[in-house]
């Protein structure tokens, strides 16, 4: 899953970042609006975490311009108003979901996973293929009822690989929802972490690579 936190306050931004990137979710982070605007256009976002009350562009106006160019990307603002009407007012612009600080980061994760399950064709907290068991929420994986241990990013890479339910999954894809912004298009990465994958997955062997394509799961 692709994330883009977009919160003025630094640290708590980078704390939102770092504590995402803990349930294999791939996490740029962002300070101000007018950064927010130049990269939801370029990279596809599952879910967006937007304050309201940003320097720049504000986020009400982030959240306008995305509901007008039709950007798919789920949204959850945050802000520190209680009150009922400003909650209101965000769910009006277009806000999928809405959290109040101080807020509980395990509710934070919550509802960035539930809105990310909404972002593209609905797929269940826990993804079954091949005798494999991938627990999104836990971040925690079996085949055949025995436990295997993953990285982070090999945890993404697999489930994206799950969610494709046979398809084959470009390198480009993978790319996209399993790394952030920083990370050189140009590297070896993909194929290391499919690399890994084929070797703690064990045998008969389960990703299959489609040349000059992708990989799937068989």
């Amino acid at each position: 899953m692709r994330v883009l936190v977009v919160e003025d306050e630094i640290v708590l931004a980078d704390a939102i970042g770092t504590g995402l990137r803990r349930y294999a979710m791939a996490v740029d982070v962002v300070y101000d609006g007018d950064a927010a605007l130049e990269r939801v256009p370029v990279n596809d976002y599952d879910v967006v975490v937007l304050d309201r009350d940003l320097p720049g562009a504000s986020g009400d106006e982030v959240c306008r311009w995305m509901i007008e160019h039709g950007v798919h990307s789920r949204v959850l603002m945050l802000t520190a108003a209680t009150a009922i009407r400003e909650r209101v007012a965000g769910l009006g612009l277009g806000a999928d979901d809405y959290l109040t600080k101080p807020f509980a980061f395990a509710e934070l994760v919550a509802r960035v996973q539930a809105l990310g399950r909404r972002a593209r064709p609905a797929t269940p907290p826990i993804l079954t293929r091949a005798g494999l068991r991938l627990d999104v929420h836990r971040c925690a994986l079996t085949r055949d009822g025995v436990p295997i241990a993953l990285s982070r990013k090999e945890f993404a890479v697999l489930g994206e690989l799950m969610r494709a339910d046979g398809g084959v999954v470009s390198t480009e894809q993978l790319l996209e929802k399993a790394w952030d912004e920083n990370i050189d298009p140009f590297t070896g990465v993909v194929r290391y972490a499919i690399m890994m994958l084929r070797r703690k997955l064990g045998e008969p062997a389960l990703i299959e690579t489609e040349p000059g394509i992708g990989y799937r799961i068989r």
